[in-house]
């Protein structure tokens, strides 16, 4: 018997220091796993540069203790779910973390939703962008976007405004789909119809075959979604080269098709792209005005994007939750923390669903036209505090637990 004691005691200790060294020497770990290589570093660049910028603005103690980042590099072999599940794994275990952010893609955040689950350490999504992903571990916080509330709104726009046919193109995995069947549903909806589609693979496609299928189709309009990276600007590339632009077909996109890197691939050629999206750099307010130039300060004149502001707004998101538990990194804590949180954020007034830890943002119309010689993305119209569909139908069917995980 007193051998059985002295074993527990052993083991009490043992998990005392696996699980605790951080809050011990007064530091709170942030693991980020992002892609830091390969065809989506860019990405990686965006969301480290946004992360280090509101360090910068903030300071990096909260609640008295010292922030610590420790980055994982998920890119180097493109979207390698296994890769994000072992370095979710190795922070964890390892590195002692108290709390994982970033996730440059969706298989990403699929993947590591179990060592969530099994760990209790909660995590903010900064990107990855499919619509259920958050329904997989309530320990998950999303700051980015889910595409169907971006991409339906898209296609409700366009039904409205007199468009009734659409060819719809879309990378082949979880955000093309979401994109693919939001825009598809809303589409129809609104009285539309859907002429064609085709799906290109998430790794080094070569656009030309399917550009020309898009052409082949003499859709009136095409929807385009592609993930961020180099594609977008290869694919830009690839309409302008099969003469697609906005003066023979009508071009709606998410909004990676029209950043600042693609809009120079394409020239004058984009003028006049549709986008539906949640930010862009031309956004007018203080608070973005403060953003872009801090930004560019940082990244040698480089604007922010998307991945930039969600990163952004995932470090407020982490700072706050912990003010509200005083440093606490416990994961229930820390997700209690989250829900309902509301801030003013460079994109607009955004606020965390307490009932799906997941971001109601505005949805912006854009229109790609020229401002002082400029290709720039031009907002015309907007949907306010707009929720993800899917989970809004989810939630109406009984499919949702009380805590936005889906039920078994």
């Amino acid at each position: 018997m007193r051998k059985f004691y002295v074993g527990i005691a052993a083991l009490s200790t043992a998990v005392m220091l696996s699980l605790s060294p951080a809050q011990a020497q007064g530091t709170i770990k942030i693991g980020l796993i992002m892609s830091y290589s390969g065809q989506f570093a860019d990405l990686g660049t965006m969301m480290d540069t946004a992360v280090k910028l509101y360090v910068k603005e903030h300071g990096d103690t909260i609640a008295g203790k010292k922030i610590e980042f420790i980055r994982k590099d998920s890119g180097a072999a493109g979207s390698a779910p296994d890769v994000a599940k072992r370095l979710a794994q190795e922070l964890i275990v390892r590195d002692k973390v108290d709390i994982i952010a970033g996730f440059s893609l969706t298989p990403d955040a699929f993947a590591t939703a179990d060592v969530l689950n099994e760990s209790k350490k909660a995590a903010v999504i900064m990107n990855a962008a499919t619509a259920t992903i958050t329904t997989r571990s309530p320990f998950f916080v999303r700051t980015s976007l889910p595409l169907p509330a971006a991409m339906g709104s898209l296609a409700t726009w366009a039904t409205k405004n007199g468009i009734k046919q659409a060819y719809t193109m879309v990378t082949d995995y979880g955000p093309g789909i979401d994109s693919e069947t939001a825009f598809h549903g809303a589409f129809k909806a609104g009285g539309g119809t859907i002429v064609g589609s085709v799906r290109f693979p998430v790794v080094s496609p070569d656009f030309s075959a399917f550009v020309q299928r898009a052409k082949d189709s003499k859709s009136e309009a095409i929807f385009i979604f592609v993930p961020g990276g180099t594609q977008p600007a290869a694919l830009g590339k690839a309409l302008a080269e099969h003469g697609i632009t906005p003066k023979t077909t009508k071009i709606l996109s998410s909004g990676e098709l029209t950043n600042d890197e693609p809009l120079k691939s394409m020239g004058d050629a984009a003028e006049g792209i549709i986008s539906g999206w949640h930010y862009s750099w031309t956004h007018k307010s203080a608070n973005n005005e403060k953003f872009v130039k801090g930004f560019k300060e940082m990244l040698g004149g480089r604007n922010p994007d998307q991945f930039s502001v969600s990163a952004y707004d995932g470090m407020h998101v982490i700072y706050e939750a912990l003010k509200k538990t005083n440093g606490n990194t416990d994961g229930v804590a820390f997700i209690a923390a989250t829900k309902g949180l509301t801030w003013e954020s460079p994109r607009g007034p955004v606020s965390i669903d307490p009932e799906t830890r997941d971001i109601v943002q505005t949805i912006y119309l854009r229109r790609v036209e020229k401002v002082n010689g400029m290709l720039q993305n031009v907002e015309f119209d907007k949907l306010e505090k707009v929720k993800d569909p899917v989970k809004v139908v989810m939630k109406a069917e009984g499919k949702l637990n009380p805590d936005g995980t889906v039920k078994q």
